[in-house]
């Protein structure tokens, strides 16, 4: 019988670090678009690194830092009764860091290109910085906003090295997908692994196309 549990995970994965990615990217690509502060490359450095970092390199790290022998593991585990490490906890944490230029660099992108002249029109009319972002920028840059959730969203979904570092394969709680297919293949079961695979390219192309043509949409939209 067919396990629905390695997808369930997986998409209850990828919307809880969608969500938080969300909040968390808002606010660092709106600074890093208009700051001139000379920490701006190093900060874009370090968001674009997992871009480039070999997924193990980052799920190493990560593991070391949070193991209950490390200061910050013990602290977290003392304080807050908090374990990262093969927890679903821990594949959230992994995943929003490893995700994070996914959704950072598409809102970036979106703001800078945004004519100065509408943030000083929002200013000169009163509106205060947060509600300047929020309600006269980010409308702006929907295409922006879209096409970096849905690559926040899907990249999540293929993730596979870092969550095998930080969250091992337990079933129910980090036995995501990507890890499910491996296991399926070492074990020589083809038809499990094709199900899954399938699953998980059919939904990835179905997401993928829904950003291009809403994106087009909004395209053709500003051209007119």
């Amino acid at each position: 019988m067919f396990n629905w549990g390695p997808l369930l995970l997986t998409f209850k994965l990828a919307i809880v670090v969608t969500v938080l990615l969300l909040v968390v990217s808002i606010p660092l690509a709106a600074w890093l678009a208009r700051t001139k502060s000379r920490m701006k490359p190093v900060i874009e450095t370090l968001v674009s690194m997992p871009l480039v970092l070999p997924p193990t390199v980052l799920g190493f790290y990560l593991l070391v830092a949070f193991s209950p022998s490390s200061v910050l593991g013990n602290w977290l585990d003392s304080w807050f009764g908090l374990q990262l490490i093969f927890s679903f906890e821990g594949l959230v944490f992994a995943s929003i860091i490893y995700s994070l230029p996914f959704m950072v660099h598409p809102i970036q992108s979106g703001l800078s290109n945004l004519p100065p002249s509408l943030t000083e029109a929002s200013y000169v009319l009163g509106k205060s910085k947060r509600i300047t972002l929020f309600k006269v920028l980010l409308p702006n840059i929907r295409p922006s906003l879209i096409t970096g959730i849905v690559l926040a969203f899907a990249h999540t979904i293929g993730e596979f090295g870092v969550v095998l570092m930080i969250g091992g394969n337990i079933p129910d709680q980090t036995r995501v997908a990507s890890i499910a297919i491996y296991d399926e293949v070492e074990a020589l079961n083809y038809g499990a692994a094709n199900t899954y695979s399938l699953i998980l390219f059919g939904l990835t192309f179905a997401i993928l196309l829904m950003v291009y043509l809403i994106n087009g949409k909004y395209l053709k939209a500003f051209w007119k």
